[in-house]
């Protein structure tokens, strides 16, 4: 009888811990999959209207892998959106942002580092692998691996306070 009563523990047990859960709380942007059943917002592109060309025997050779005429062009999109001029992307670095690109690079730049952080990903997921909890309960070590690089906002408060800066957008002090 004593067995019985143990796993009826750990099963009361089991169903409290499951009902203290964050419902609705939770970071659901750093989890790969999506909580519902909804259909994908971003999978759904507009594209331009087609068009037919003035002259069918002098069509472009097509290039496989390549864009179609009519798909929109995320990077233009991307820059127009943000106030920027699409033509000037071409060119390389416009002249009017050229001053903070230097004043960005002025420590020195790496030219390989978004394949640098790729691999240290790749290196930091594989030294890493979910964990059988992590799955079961569809959590992720996102804050693990950040947690050197995870800004805390009171401390750093703190200390521009402490340095004389004037914070007028952050809480009085002593609260």
């Amino acid at each position: 009888m004593t067995i019985f009563r143990l796993c009826a523990f750990a099963l009361l047990t089991i169903l409290a811990l499951t009902a203290c859960s964050r419902s609705g709380e939770g970071p659901f942007l750093m989890n790969a999959a999506s909580p519902g059943d909804s259909p994908d917002e971003f999978s759904i592109v507009p594209t331009a209207p087609l068009e037919a060309p003035p002259n069918f025997s002098e069509l472009p050779t097509p290039t496989p892998g390549g864009s179609n005429r009519v798909d929109p062009d995320a990077r233009a999109l991307a820059v127009a959106a943000l106030g920027g001029r699409v033509s000037a992307e071409a060119g390389g670095i416009p002249a009017a942002d050229a001053g903070l690109v230097r004043y960005a690079a002025r420590a020195g730049s790496t030219e390989d580092i978004r394949a640098t952080l790729a691999a240290e990903d790749l290196q930091f997921r594989r030294n890493n692998s979910p964990r059988v909890l992590e799955r079961m309960f569809n959590t992720n070590v996102y804050r693990q691996a950040y947690a050197e690089q995870i800004l805390d906002p009171q401390e750093e408060l703190r200390r521009w306070r402490e340095r004389g800066v004037r914070t007028p957008s952050a809480p009085p002090p002593g609260r």
